[in-house]
């Protein structure tokens, strides 16, 4: 959930007047904190934090025990749709993978604080749903290739 533009103070006015932006962001239980030369942040009370990390936990051990007690993990592939509508694009023991990969993701921003994983691994199934809709562009990535084609540009 982000907060709406009513919930944002400026940086400026968190430096101005901390006390009053700090009572804003406990009454609504976060803050949006604008920033002009760095990426926005939130402030937030570490109890509503602490919240949301157990929720996270019990909803990561809950699909865990899922798949754990239906190695075929079927409820939960057959709710993925329902949640990425991409997912048609993928072939059955791809949606399970993906289903799988993506439990042990929230799994590990549950248990290790590791966030990006679960973006990732939705990025790459998203990327590989993309490619497999057209057709055109889904038999140019299947042909083989050959040689060097140079160094590879990683964009941060």
């Amino acid at each position: 959930m982000s907060a709406s533009h009513a919930d944002a103070v400026t940086f400026s006015d968190l430096s101005r007047n901390p006390r009053a932006v700090a009572e804003r962001a406990v009454r609504l239980g976060r803050v949006r904190v604008t920033h002009r030369d760095a990426a926005d942040f939130y402030l937030t009370a570490v109890d509503r934090e602490e919240e949301r990390d157990q929720t996270l936990a019990t909803a990561s051990r809950l699909f865990l025990a899922l798949i754990k007690h239906d190695p075929t993990a079927r409820a939960l592939v057959l709710a993925m749709p329902d949640v990425f509508p991409w997912v048609r694009h993928l072939a059955s023991d791809e949606l399970r993978a993906f289903t799988l990969e993506l439990v042990e993701a929230l799994s590990d921003a549950a248990e290790l604080d590791v966030d990006a994983t679960t973006q990732e691994v939705i990025a790459a199934w998203r990327a590989t749903a993309r490619i497999k809709a057209d057709p055109a562009h889904y038999a140019e990535a299947r042909k083989a290739t050959s040689g060097d084609f140079g160094p590879v540009q990683v964009s941060a």
